[in-house]
């Protein structure tokens, strides 16, 4: 059984969790072409190296950030997203 720890409730089987992606930065509405927006939507980046990702406990719907090594499918570390604001 694979564990994912939840920075709220702990560890627990990774059956517990919905990944939504990869955190990337949204682009602005008033200025970005409708091919752009499709282009944000639907491509992906498939690259190798670590990846900061949104997770979801869904039991409790408590979302948290995953960091991810894309070539092993190790987690590196989880954390809360306010951490990425407290420390910009």
């Amino acid at each position: 059984m694979k564990l994912l720890t939840c920075p709220m409730n702990g560890p627990r089987n990774i059956d517990e969790f919905q990944s939504f992606g990869p955190m990337r930065a949204r682009p602005d509405p008033n200025a970005t072409a409708d091919r752009d927006w499709s282009r944000h939507l639907f491509r992906a980046e498939n690259r190798k190296g670590i990846v900061v990702e949104w997770w979801r406990h869904v039991p409790s719907n408590y979302f948290f950030l995953a960091e991810r090594d894309l070539v092993s499918n190790e987690i590196i570390r989880t954390f809360d997203a306010s951490d990425l604001r407290d420390h910009a």
